[in-house]
């Protein structure tokens, strides 16, 4: 029996789900916003409100506590800095998950998931080497 188990396994290890929670906040605070299927956006949630709440709250415990979980120094940096005191004055729901229907190649749900008064000029900020059109007439 599983009373009172709640979660979803997500066809994964507890190691390789805790990975996974902690790959998808640092990205969702970095970018704030993600692309997702619909159950791992629905288990995010909880996560990254628990993470929020602790920013909100502030101190070196609570920051230490948020390390634990989320183990990325920049993200933590903005989220304690930035997110924490954005959502100062707000009482939960710092989140909207909206659903974008079946992926084209498994019919999975997909859904967005971001922040409620999120920073529109964040999405896609750093994501990786970008190649300017100098390196490209070089590289040609």
């Amino acid at each position: 029996m599983r009373h009172r188990v709640g979660g979803r396994k997500l066809q994964r290890t507890s190691a390789h789900r805790l990975a996974l929670f902690r790959n998808m906040s640092a990205a969702l605070i970095k970018h704030e916003q993600i692309t997702t299927t619909l159950a791992k956006a629905k288990e995010l949630r909880p996560y990254i409100e628990k993470l929020v709440t602790l920013a909100k709250k502030g101190g070196l415990s609570n920051r230490r506590l948020a390390h634990a979980r989320l183990l990325d120094d920049a993200q933590l940096v903005k989220l304690f800095e930035t997110i924490g005191t954005r959502y100062a004055d707000r009482n939960g729901g710092y989140t909207r998950i909206i659903k974008m229907g079946p992926r084209q190649s498994d019919a999975a749900e997909m859904a967005i998931i971001e922040f409620v008064d999120r920073d529109v000029s964040a999405k896609g900020q750093d994501s990786g080497p970008v190649q300017s059109d100098e390196d490209f007439d070089e590289a040609a």
